[in-house]
């Protein structure tokens, strides 16, 4: 038998699928690390929902978020319009463990978003409950990656309750932020997109979109969200992150 040549060895045995797995989970922690380099923001946010016959509604809300290495808190409340003023979103993630609640003023109740809500609209637009949760790189299983001059490209299943068979992230090669998203049926099918747009570095080597558009690929539709005002690392009181500030909303 002809002996293969050390060369070819290599090539042959490059880029296993565990060598896939452990680069693309290295990449992604990355990604997770640089978010997480903020400590505290403060932001101004518009939602622009556009249906199909490009029929636009718009809100504004005002945004509280709060980083550590192993917890994330986000409290996100509606100033306009009227009918939605004071409806607010408090995310927590604690080791793991993450919760939703959603408080709904006309009702005066706080609800806990359970698994099976997790895929559901927020509040009419294209980003779910889930979209706005924590992608944390624990939730994952990396099996595939590539990468073009600029991205690197990964494949994640996610191993939670998950309206989506997996997700395909376009991660930028010099400043680990995420430029893209394709999230896929278990058909293998791609029916929804987010792109990121308009970065802006708020610490040195920390960069945000100022930008993010999701596309609901089945029905025509989009949602733009387009962020303001940024205060960056000034202390946000832990009470912000409470169910009594849900409540309480804008002040």
């Amino acid at each position: 038998m002809k002996a293969i040549p050390f060369i070819l060895i290599l090539l042959l045995t490059a880029n296993t699928p565990d060598d896939l797995t452990d680069r693309g989970r290295e990449i992604f922690d990355e990604l997770d690390q640089r978010r997480k380099a903020v400590k505290y923001e403060t932001s101004y946010l518009s939602m622009t929902i556009y249906d199909s016959r490009g029929r636009t509604r718009t809100r504004e809300l005002k945004t509280w978020s709060y980083n550590d290495e192993s917890t994330t808190k986000t409290l996100i409340v509606f100033e306009s319009p009227a009918d939605v003023r004071g409806t607010g979103l408090l995310s927590l993630n604690e080791d793991g463990h993450e919760q939703q609640q959603l408080y709904l003023p006309s009702l005066d109740r706080i609800q806990t978003i359970g698994g099976s809500e997790r895929g559901d609209r927020f509040m009419g637009s294209d980003f779910t409950y889930e979209d706005l949760g924590t992608q944390n790189p624990d939730n994952f299983s990396f099996r595939e990656m590539d990468h073009t001059d600029t991205q690197y490209v990964i494949k994640a299943f996610p191993e939670i309750d998950s309206e989506y068979a997996y997700i395909v992230f376009y991660i930028d090669r010099e400043h680990y932020t995420l430029d893209k998203a394709e999230y896929f049926n278990e058909q293998d099918e791609q029916y929804k997109e987010l792109v990121a747009e308009d970065f802006v570095e708020v610490e040195p080597g920390i960069r945000r979109a100022d930008q993010m558009t999701m596309y609901d690929l089945e029905n025509d539709r989009k949602t733009v969200l387009r962020w303001s005002d940024r205060t960056i690392n000034e202390p946000i009181p832990e009470r912000y992150f409470t169910e009594r500030q849900l409540r309480r909303g804008v002040q």
